[in-house]
């Protein structure tokens, strides 16, 4: 489909031509996969510096919406794509860093959402799914399994089940609040006493989530990732309440 650009104001250049694009997306007329004109065709339409016009771009890759690939050949340009997961993590970790959100907000988000999602892969999940969610528990199983490589595919594992449980936004927004928290479990991890007896203890209750959504049993899977959530959520709120007490 041939989309028709017309000129922006001058005003607000940058957000000007974001809102050109967002309703160029809204009506349909530009979708995923699309590519947008080069910037030396699309400044001039638009009316506007290719400065004005790179500014909005950027912005747009910030959010997840679009891939900007330099140079020359095929693949050059800007393309609207469909990458909310790491945009909408990185977003939310800068709120949460900046206490927009309190540890137990992102609690109480995750517990909401994983109960759901739990629940739900129990009764989509097809074998394939669960060969890849094992394959993830068995990596953390591992002999020596170091705490950043078990918290990476920790991570993966939780946002696993949420993208299995047939619901993208959920499983969106699962990936963003499970990363929002990354960097917290990570140092939680590595402050264990006993890192191995904590990873086979964490594991353990994977591989028992696994059991449970392998035999259909979506609300007690639900009930056993609130506990593992709440489990080490808990040990967070206290390590961050310790280190508010020692600054006051």
């Amino acid at each position: 489909m041939s989309v028709e650009w017309q000129p922006v104001r001058q005003s607000r250049t940058h957000e000007l031509v974001l809102q050109s694009i967002e309703e160029r997306v809204f009506a349909g007329e530009l979708k995923a996969g699309d590519r947008l004109p080069p910037e030396r065709e699309l400044a001039p339409v638009l009316g506007v510096s290719r400065s004005a016009l790179r500014e909005a771009l950027r912005v747009l890759e910030t959010i997840g919406v679009l891939v900007a690939q330099p140079g020359r050949g095929p693949d050059a340009g800007a393309r609207i794509v469909r990458h909310p997961d790491d945009a909408l993590g990185r977003l939310l970790r800068l709120h949460f860093a900046l206490g927009s959100y309190s540890l137990e907000d992102v609690l109480e988000a995750r517990v909401v959402l994983e109960r759901s999602s739990f629940e739900a892969a129990a009764r989509h999940a097809c074998p394939e799914d669960l060969d890849a969610a094992r394959e993830l528990v068995a990596g953390m199983g591992e002999a020596g399994v170091a705490v950043a490589e078990f918290n990476d595919l920790d991570t993966r594992f939780h946002v696993h089940i949420a993208r299995i449980s047939g619901n993208e936004l959920t499983s969106t927004l699962t990936s963003a609040v499970r990363e929002s928290v990354r960097p917290l479990i990570l140092k939680a991890l590595e402050a264990a006493e006993d890192w191995p007896a904590t990873a086979a203890a964490l594991n353990a209750e994977h591989a028992e989530l696994l059991r449970l959504l392998s035999a259909g049993r979506g609300p007690d899977a639900a009930d056993l990732v609130e506990r593992h959530i709440r489990s080490l959520h808990g040990t967070l709120v206290d390590e961050n309440s310790g280190r508010g007490e020692e600054s006051s």
